[in-house]
């Protein structure tokens, strides 16, 4: 971040200091990562109060940027916020206890987090390079598990196998929990991976993501492990989805709301008379966290601009039998839509 930025943030939430030890707002602020921490920041200038476990690598990796590496924890923070009499913290993130630790020192407390989401929600050009990154990591850890892929294999070890591939190109991380659906399981859009055997014919859905430099990416793809020749009903519903996904990226632009973005796919959708087995919305924002704004959906009225980075995931579920999700990461720029993804393909895989 850049100090200004950030100076921009203190002024539009009004508070005299801002106030945050959350791990994705503390290196969003300063680029330092840490389990631990303090960031205190006023119009006279930028802290982070580290403890022994992170102060000598914050102190090396920080020299010579806005931000002042300061030994100790809340104590330390709490005394470089004392002139402070309101405080701006991020309300969806912080416990009601820690709000009254702060209130009990005299602070008044105000709201950052619309500020800091208003900053966040468009990303520089530095921030687009590791989300970047972080789509062709798992582009590439996905199609380096295809060929280790074999029956009787379980979602587990497949999603095991995955990770470990996006790990060995540089992730740091997961973006989330990765989730493998075998057979009727891909109809549960949020299916929790676990011991369902691989077979031959079974749909095979994956939604997965890695994070880079913190920065996370979120991709699905849904194909078949080996064609049994049951699958015309899935291939036709496979078509759709593809065509929903591609109407969107062909479409949406800068200006846009995200409830009309969403309603670019759930139209799709209604024209087959299938809209009803849409059960989510089209997108989130992606960065810092997995799931930040915009929101793309029916009650989606947040303008869409250029910078913003987001999921473009419709798909259809049929309880019981099967489901279907496609997504990539996708950014707007110049007014358009620019996906991420460009390393896997989105029309139908058969192993």
């Amino acid at each position: 971040m850049e100090e200004t930025t950030l100076r921009h943030i203190l002024a539009e939430c009004g508070a005299d200091a801002l106030f945050l030890e959350q791990d994705f707002l503390r290196r969003y602020v300063t680029g330092f990562y840490s389990t631990d921490g303090y960031v205190v920041a006023d119009r006279e200038g930028c802290s982070f109060f580290a403890d022994p476990r992170y102060f000598e690598a914050a102190s090396a990796q920080l020299a010579g940027s806005f931000v002042k590496v300061e030994p100790g924890a809340f104590e330390a923070a709490v005394t470089r916020a004392k002139d402070a009499k309101t405080l701006g913290v991020p309300y969806p993130f912080i416990s009601r206890a820690a709000c009254a630790k702060l209130e009990e020192r005299g602070f008044a407390l105000m709201d950052c987090m619309p500020a800091l989401r208003n900053a966040m929600k468009v990303k520089t050009p530095a921030e687009l390079d590791k989300i970047a990154r972080a789509c062709d990591i798992a582009e590439e850890g996905l199609l380096a598990t295809f060929p280790r892929m074999k029956e009787g294999m379980t979602e587990r070890e497949v999603a095991a196998v995955l990770e470990y591939e996006m790990r060995m190109r540089g992730a740091d991380g997961t973006s989330f929990e990765t989730i493998v659906a075998f057979g009727a399981g891909s109809s549960v859009p949020h299916h929790e991976t676990g011991d369902t055997r691989l077979k031959f014919g079974d749909v095979v859905l994956i939604d997965f993501g890695c994070k880079v430099d913190g920065y996370c990416s979120d991709c699905t793809r849904t194909f078949l492990f080996g064609d049994d020749g049951k699958h015309a009903r899935f291939k036709e519903c496979y078509a759709l989805v593809l065509k929903a996904h591609e109407l969107v990226k062909q479409r949406l632009v800068s200006g846009m709301t995200g409830r009309e973005a969403d309603e670019i796919a759930r139209g799709c959708f209604r024209e087959a008379g299938l809209d009803k087995y849409f059960t989510h919305s089209l997108g989130h924002g992606i960065g810092l966290q997995i799931h930040e704004y915009p929101m793309l959906s029916p009650r989606g009225e947040e303008v869409l601009t250029d910078g913003m980075v987001f999921s473009d995931e419709p798909g259809l579920y049929f309880e019981g039998e099967f489901g279907i999700r496609i997504e990539d990461s996708i950014c707007l720029w110049d007014g358009k839509v620019v996906s991420f993804m460009k390393k896997t393909s989105r029309d139908l895989i058969i192993l």
